[in-house]
């Protein structure tokens, strides 16, 4: 999980990660064979994004793009794809309503859907859980984990620290640059978490 305070530039890490911007030194390697289109991504919502006029259906079908090449057209394949996962986040039955008119936990399963369909590797999360409420926040996180669980690395930017210490096996935390790099375990122990969690340092 990435933490920091606002403008400390985590969401700018993210969009190097997906090539949105560019690093102003230095480069970036993916291991493990992992292809830029292999990503999925969950970007911050907009006003302009919750209120986009198409079905729940489209949405999430549109994650296969990446994997479409030339062809215009979705194959069987993604077709399945998307129904899979749609009916693996509970979804299905929505699929044919407006995105538009959905909740907003409902909206985040969505687009968490979407990324899905891009990926079976690797999820950047950018704050995934802002703006929802407790129980929907919760609901979120737990299927977070159970992404992670099948075996799918998540990156996560967050403001909420306590969930991130929580859920997260590792903090990057940034200031403009990295504080701490590691085990959730030892960032607890660590001046930056001090810092940023307050009180004193944990045992």
């Amino acid at each position: 999980c990435i933490v920091g305070e606002n403008g400390s530039g985590k969401s700018t890490l993210i969009k190097a990660l997906l090539s949105f911007k560019r690093p102003l030194c230095g480069s970036i390697q993916f291991g493990d064979g992992l292809r830029q289109t292999e990503i999925g991504y969950l970007p911050q919502q907009t006003g302009a994004q919750k209120d986009f006029p198409a079905s729940v259906w489209e949405v999430v079908q549109s994650g296969c793009m990446n994997q479409s090449g030339l062809s215009p057209f979705y194959s069987s394949a993604q077709r399945s794809l998307a129904q899979e996962t749609l009916k693996k986040l509970d979804l299905w039955e929505l699929r044919r309503r407006s995105y538009r008119e959905l909740s907003g936990g409902q909206q985040q399963r969505v687009l968490l859907a979407r990324a899905l369909c891009a990926t079976h590797k690797l999820l950047l999360l950018d704050e995934p859980v802002a703006g929802l409420d407790p129980m929907v926040t919760l609901e979120m996180y737990r299927m977070i984990q159970q992404l992670n669980q099948r075996g799918i690395t998540i990156i996560m930017v967050s403001h909420d620290i306590q969930s991130a210490v929580q859920y997260a096996s590792h903090i990057l935390h940034l200031h403009n640059r990295p504080l701490f790099f590691g085990s959730t375990a030892d960032y607890l122990k660590s001046g930056a978490a001090k810092q940023f969690l307050g009180g004193p340092e944990h045992d």
